[in-house]
């Protein structure tokens, strides 16, 4: 039995936790670096630095004074919109939102944080109505479930955040595929998933046990097994 627990969570984190909570306290407790990764052949930057350069030039580009960068092309029309409400105050970007355990707001440094969300970009349209975009870079397809889980908590912690909301529009934007997938909430659809989030994250963060679950898919991509620190020996 451990004597620490993972104090906070995110919806990474809670992916990490579902799939292994070995993985989980290695990652957020014991806080083990994982190894260098070698680029794919053919590749000259790993995917999630991709990502991340990405999501930094659309972050400038809304704010103004810099161009498109040819990824994100296939989104001119949409971007410049964004940047237009932006320039009349009507969008937040990059926002680090952090609730307590009674989901009422803190900042994202307090020591009762104790969820965190990080939206790409937050648009009020009205008292009632917002629009909570996320960038998304590689593949749609088989991301399914995990990116509308996503978009689930993206608006329930929107709701809870500003209750005059009524409806909220979710939207990805993957642009590597031109496709948009936009989902509508009124309050009512969006609260019916506090619990299924509630009782997920207190499961993490009050967990005193973290055994491994060694299996392809959850090892497959583990930096912590056989093949890389070897802190786990029971990947396969």
């Amino acid at each position: 039995m451990s004597n620490e627990r993972i104090k906070a969570w995110s919806y990474s984190r809670l992916v990490d936790f579902e799939q292994c909570k070995l993985r989980a306290k290695l990652k957020y407790i014991d806080r083990i670096p994982e190894p260098a990764r070698p680029l794919p052949p053919g590749k000259t930057e790993h995917a999630n630095d991709r990502g991340t350069r990405i999501h930094d030039a659309a972050e400038r580009f809304v704010r103004g004074g810099v161009e498109l960068i040819p990824e994100l092309k296939s989104f001119s029309t949409e971007l410049h919109d964004l940047r237009n409400k932006y320039e009349h105050g009507m969008v937040s970007l990059e926002g680090e939102w952090a609730v307590n355990k009674d989901w009422e707001p803190v900042a994202w440094g307090d020591r009762d944080a104790w969820a965190r969300i990080k939206l790409d970009a937050f648009v009020r349209l009205s008292k009632t109505h917002a629009v909570v975009i996320d960038y998304k870079t590689g593949k749609k397809f088989g991301n399914e479930i995990k990116h509308a889980e996503q978009t689930q908590l993206y608006q329930l912690a929107s709701f809870l955040r500003y209750p005059e909301l009524e409806t909220i529009d979710v939207e990805l934007w993957y642009t590597d595929q031109d496709d948009l997938t936009h989902m509508k909430y009124t309050r009512a659809q969006g609260m019916r998933f506090f619990q299924n989030f509630n009782q997920r994250g207190i499961a993490m963060t009050s967990a005193e046990e973290f055994p491994p679950s060694p299996n392809v898919f959850a090892c497959k991509w583990c930096p912590y097994g056989p093949r890389g620190t070897g802190d786990c020996d029971k990947g396969v």
